[in-house]
């Protein structure tokens, strides 16, 4: 069995669990699990040169889609997923301005998260969804119906294996993969406490640029957007800044 097909057993065979991942290489253990899931691995080139820079880079990403997406530059946008409709309408904004030079990378959550790939997908542009569960499982239920066009034309992401269920501890875990994966990390809509809190903590560990929609004064919806503005994050304040923006990472945007 070669490297790349041990790893991807041996995360089946911990249900993704890095450290146990780890170990089962350390001790040369005699994998013996079924890959339900088409996967790239850390030894394989299609491997995102943008997670090998992570504190804890997956050692398998198992996939549903096109995972050419890869190659696209790509630019994360997260948001709460109690989204307003002013932080829909923001994410609407950013994507019509940047059109279809980056592949838009969220967490295939409700609220925000739906919204960028749903957003994504109906300008033109390509998306990529990363998830905390198998890809056996659909959470939110909600969202069963863009799963299902993702899993077919756009990609998207785990690395835990197929028949993993949904744990707590796994969303801020998958969080430094879209951390990881786009450059800026644009903020749409955040509360104070937030899990897209610790989605911004990942990328200024990465040294990501961090840009903020801002809100209203007294706005409780996007309060840690202002946190963020407030402690130095940039703020996305017109269309020609986004555009600035996009040819400054490198997008494919004329």
């Amino acid at each position: 069995m070669k490297g790349r097909e041990k790893l991807a057993a041996y995360a089946v065979m911990t249900n993704g669990n890095w450290s146990a991942i780890a170990a089962h290489i350390h001790n040369h253990t005699e994998p013996q699990a079924i890959v339900k899931d088409a996967y790239i691995t850390v030894l394989d080139d299609l491997y995102p040169a943008a997670l090998r820079t992570l504190r804890y880079p997956p050692w398998v990403l198992f996939y549903r889609g096109n995972a050419g997406l890869l190659k696209i530059p790509a630019v994360s946008i997260v948001g709460s997923r109690n989204a307003c409709e002013y932080g829909l309408a923001s994410v609407h904004r950013i994507i019509t301005v940047l059109g279809t030079g980056f592949v838009y990378v969220s967490g295939l959550a409700k609220g925000i998260d739906a919204a960028v790939h749903r957003e994504a997908i109906i300008s033109g542009a390509h998306t990529i969804g990363v998830i905390g569960s198998g890809l056996g499982t659909v959470y939110p239920r909600e969202n069963s119906s863009l799963y299902d066009v993702m899993g077919n034309d756009q990609l998207i992401l785990s690395e835990y294996p197929h028949d993993t269920g949904i744990r707590r501890d796994h969303f801020p875990w998958r969080n430094r993969i879209i951390a990881a994966l786009g450059n800026p990390l644009i903020v749409a809509q955040a509360a104070l406490k937030s899990g897209t809190m610790l989605t911004v903590n990942e990328a200024l560990a990465l040294s990501r640029d961090v840009c903020c929609v801002p809100y209203p004064y007294g706005s409780g919806e996007g309060a840690g957007c202002n946190l963020l503005i407030s402690q130095g994050a940039q703020i996305l304040y017109d269309d020609e800044q986004l555009i600035l923006l996009a040819k400054s990472v490198g997008s494919t945007l004329s």
